[in-house]
């Protein structure tokens, strides 16, 4: 069996009834798994993390894609999150038995057909980006929806597929095979949202702070509080324990608390373990933790 994991982000996180058709395109195929989904309302935004075969989670994707187009109208959306499209990004991350390379070319087929049968315009990125400047998502998305209109004139922004004109309400899709990401958010106890945003420029590396690291900060009217809103895109080399520590360091500069973090979707049990071998001050690794036992016998007993 291949399997690879996918994390796409919609442009919906107020209605549950929208954001539950859209996981229902992808309960219709056998051996794709739904693991996780959740909304943000602040965020205007949610994340499903399905896990499947090749073939079938393509094919997942792709219908989900298409349902998001049909439910929502990005000309009325507004949220704290960036966003160009309402299937915001697909990723694709290798996971058992499959390789970035393979990831690559399933970002390809699928690009091809949301371009093509969806009037949708894509952009490859990450490993799978045509071009050096198309690597960073945040450089795809600047403008965002609205600024999108005028940048996809450009020549330098011609679709990888897709009309060279963005959809009038699904804007534009990012697709793109990468290394595990993880969505990382820390509330602190103030309202200034300078506050937080002055945070994510120290900790992330576009602006000097730590290696493979992205942070903006939002203003979570809705829960009276600023968020430090992080993506970790190599936790092997910046661990999650780092990220923190550092954000409250630099929360304790302006008087600020640290009231809690969120991980968002799933994040692997190497990071787990990393983080809770820091702040134990022991050496922890997957052996010591008895589903992983499990689990290698069950995998075992299943291929004899």
């Amino acid at each position: 069996m291949k399997l690879i994991e996918s994390v796409p982000n919609f442009s919906e996180g107020r209605r549950k009834e929208v954001v539950e058709k859209i996981v229902a395109e992808a309960k219709k195929y056998d051996r794709v798994w739904v693991l996780d989904w959740s909304m943000d309302a602040d965020h205007n935004r949610s994340v499903i993390t399905l896990v499947g075969e090749p073939e079938n989670l393509i094919n997942a994707l792709f219908d989900m894609t298409k349902k998001a187009a049909e439910l929502i109208d990005l000309r009325n959306h507004t949220g704290q999150h960036p966003r160009m499209g309402a299937a915001d990004v697909i990723p694709l991350v290798p996971l058992y038995n499959t390789t970035m390379e393979e990831c690559v070319e399933y970002s390809k087929i699928l690009g091809r057909r949301i371009g093509e049968e969806l009037g949708i315009p894509v952009y490859l990125y990450e490993k799978s980006a045509t071009r050096p400047e198309r690597q960073n998502l945040a450089d795809i998305r600047k403008g965002e929806f609205e600024g999108f209109f005028e940048k996809i004139k450009d020549p330098l922004w011609k679709p990888d597929f897709g009309p060279d004109r963005v959809h009038p309400t699904a804007g534009v899709t990012a697709v793109g095979a990468r290394e595990f990401l993880i969505a990382f958010n820390v509330n602190l106890g103030t309202r200034d949202v300078k506050i937080a945003e002055k945070i994510a420029r120290a900790i992330r590396f576009s602006s000097g702070g730590l290696r493979y690291v992205k942070a903006i900060g939002v203003d979570l009217k809705g829960r009276g509080v600023v968020q430090v809103s992080i993506n970790i895109t190599n936790h092997k080399k910046t661990p999650l324990y780092r990220v923190f520590e550092l954000i409250k360091m630099e929360a304790e500069r302006y008087g600020v608390p640290v009231l809690g973090s969120e991980i968002v979707g799933l994040f692997p049990l190497e990071s787990l373990l990393k983080t809770v071998s820091y702040y134990l001050r022991t050496d922890l690794n997957a052996k010591k933790v008895i589903e992983s036992n499990l689990l290698e016998i069950l995998v075992r007993e299943s291929e004899k």
